[in-house]
């Protein structure tokens, strides 16, 4: 056997060796943190010192000093490797510390050999030094525990002795140091890492002491490779895309040449069958029209048909007829006897309120109208058949409440039905003056803008220079009524400039042009329609689709203009709301274009808008539940054929 100040040489050099036969490639994943695998080396080991008694009842003429041996080692690893390069090394091993000592000669002239098997289950715990090079170094702690104090003595002239030394240590503390070199065999890509690494370590003799009797002491070299595993992830190669090509905004202004500011207007008012009681109140709110019985007995229905009010954006007149609706209910069952109906109360409080808020609505019907309280039957609920508040909700309870105390009035009586049936109750019809109808407006489209804008602007300059700034706008669509454009002049040529900026901070200027004529008032009358949703829906019933079949369609000359705008409450986000009230603009245009086909009416010409909770363009505040109720809305205005 070489003397240790050869095997260390040599064992270095076969590290080196097979650390020059590896090769690196160009990471595409990252390192795993944890490694785990198998180790296999060679324990080259070195006897020192002196033994000689070796049992209790065995003790060698001659005593043995020095000797050497090979046995093998074998762990399992696990490894920790953070991105720096200090990291822990865990080796769990059976590790082969036997070895012969050199002969020696009793003074019987008689030759003595003595070999051992000592073995250990060892710990290993080791800081790691390395980098990206896969080259590093280690030094650490060893905890051994003897498993195995074997040895085998033979003397000329004297029987063979295989015992167990006596006074063997149970455990040893010692130390190791080494370095080793980690050789990727699997791809840079492949996330699943392999490494073959050879390594060498050098264990003096310090703490190893396999006896606590006499000077044995061990030193050792290993040298061997470990097989390790780790799991990596694939590196996103974070490559700066050229710059983008910045949106095209497209901006598209429509606009009637001639715009009429003003419009007579038939107009089929659904009736919202609802009547609202104020929170902590079950008496019937001052806002509702209330008659003596001597008022009531000269009430006809059709006293609310004329209006000499114009109806602007938001409409107090139609408000004004809503809220004749305890009235209306009267009137009509004064003119058919054998009509009933049943008043459905909810309140938050309990069935006993809700119960309570029907029969003050009827209390007023039979006092006022003398209507006879067999026909009218009341319900108590604690929420309406259809409530506005949702299981799970938790944003604005306070409105939606409110929206929910309430009484509905139901019939199945066909005298205040509407004629298509669905249950509606008949609407009221209102002739009246409407200002800047939705044909007069100038509608301004800009794609993309919330979604791509911070804002933007529009100037409207007039032949002369004279201009007019609109804005700043964060929607798709705005509009402009074409009198506030016009303003004194009896027409005019119109130049647009839209300015705005992008969400990275990019100018944008898109022009149009528009032309505008004046006209005072239509010559021609218009007719309009509303079609109620429920909270948050939108498609319409099969009662409303039978009405914009029988009713609308119907009523719609071929070639006109049919322009149908949505609109919704506040209650939900703008951009959602914009949304909807999108969809159900053009689910009523989907049911009407049906019914205009079967018909064969194909010369009509639809303009269909949302504005969903837009102030500007909303029939009515949102102060009140009626006025939300009525908000949640589509709007159908015919232009007939000028």
């Amino acid at each position: 056997m070489l003397p240790i100040n050869k095997i260390i040489p040599k064992a270095i050099i076969f590290l080196l060796v097979v650390i020059m036969a590896g090769t690196t490639a160009k990471a595409q994943t990252t390192q795993p943190t944890w490694w785990f695998g198998v180790s296999g080396a060679a324990n080259f080991n070195i006897y020192n010192g002196t033994t000689q008694h070796l049992t209790n009842t065995l003790t060698t003429p001659t005593a043995f000093h020095k000797g050497n041996g090979v046995r093998p080692y074998g762990s399992i690893l696990m490894e920790y490797r953070p991105k720096s390069v200090v990291g822990l090394m865990l080796n769990v091993a059976y590790d082969g510390r036997g070895g012969k000592f050199k002969d020696v000669v009793a003074p019987c002239n008689c030759p003595a050999t003595l070999g051992t098997g000592a073995s250990y289950i060892a710990i290993e715990p080791s800081l790691r030094l390395g980098g990206a090079s896969g080259l590093y170094f280690f030094a650490g702690p060893r905890v051994a525990f003897n498993v195995n104090s074997d040895f085998a003595y033979t003397q000329l002239k004297q029987p063979n002795t295989n015992s167990q030394f006596s006074a063997i240590r149970k455990s040893l503390v010692s130390g190791q140091v080494g370095l080793g070199y980690d050789i990727m065999t699997s791809s840079a890509a492949n996330v699943n890492k392999v490494s073959i690494s050879p390594f060498v370590s050098y264990h003096p003799y310090f703490g190893q002491d396999p006896r606590s009797i006499e000077s044995w002491n061990i030193s050792t070299v290993r040298a061997g490779i470990a097989l390790k595993f780790g799991k990596a992830t694939k590196i996103i190669t974070e490559v700066t895309p050229p710059p983008a090509a910045q949106h095209d905004f497209v901006f598209n202004v429509r606009a009637p040449l001639a715009a009429p500011l003003k419009r007579r207007v038939s107009e089929t008012l659904p009736l919202r069958a609802s009547v609202f009681f104020d929170e902590g109140s079950t008496q019937l709110s001052p806002r509702y029209i209330t008659l003596t019985s001597e008022q009531a007995a000269s009430f006809k229905e059709t006293q609310l048909q004329d209006a000499t009010t114009d109806m602007t954006g938001r409409s107090a007149r139609q408000l004004n007829v809503y809220h004749n609706l305890l009235n209306i209910t009267g009137d009509r069952l004064r003119a058919n006897p054998e009509a009933t109906i049943t008043l459905t109360g909810a309140s938050r409080a309990g069935r006993s309120e809700g119960t309570l808020l029907a029969e003050n609505v009827k209390q007023y019907l039979v006092t006022a109208f003398g209507i006879d309280g067999a026909r009218i039957t009341t319900v108590g609920r604690t929420k309406p058949v259809i409530p506005s508040e949702q299981p799970g909700g938790t944003k604005e309870l306070v409105l939606l409440r409110a929206g929910d105390r309430r009484v509905d009035i139901t019939s199945e009586s066909p005298q205040l039905l509407m004629e298509v049936g669905g249950g509606m109750m008949r609407p009221v019809q209102i002739n009246t003056t409407q200002t800047n109808p939705m044909d007069s407006q100038v509608v301004m489209n800009i794609d993309s803008a919330s979604q791509l804008l911070k804002s933007w602007s529009v100037d409207v300059t007039d032949d002369k220079g004279i201009a007019q700034h609109y804005g700043p706008y964060t929607r798709d669509q705005e509009s402009i009524p074409a009198a506030s454009i016009l303003g004194s002049n009896a027409s005019g040529n119109y130049k647009l400039v839209m300015t705005g900026e992008t969400r990275k901070g990019f100018p944008i200027r898109k022009e149009s042009t528009l032309q505008l004529v004046r006209q005072e008032e239509a010559p021609t009358v218009g007719l309009r329609y509303s079609i109620l949703y429920d909270f948050n829906k939108s498609d319409a019933t099969n009662a409303y689709d039978k009405f914009l079949t029988d009713i609308v369609a119907a009523s719609i000359a071929d070639g006109s203009t049919v322009i149908i705008h949505g609109h919704t409450d506040v209650i939900g986000n703008d951009a959602y709301n914009m949304q909807l009230s999108r969809d159900r603009a053009h689910d009523v245009q989907r049911v009407i274009e049906a019914a205009l086909n079967k018909a064969g009416k194909t010369n009509v010409k639809f303009e269909t808008l949302g504005f969903g909770e837009d102030a500007g363009n909303a029939p009515f505040d949102n102060n009140l539940p009626e006025e939300r109720f009525y908000n949640r809305t589509v709007i159908i205005d015919i232009v007939p054929v000028k």
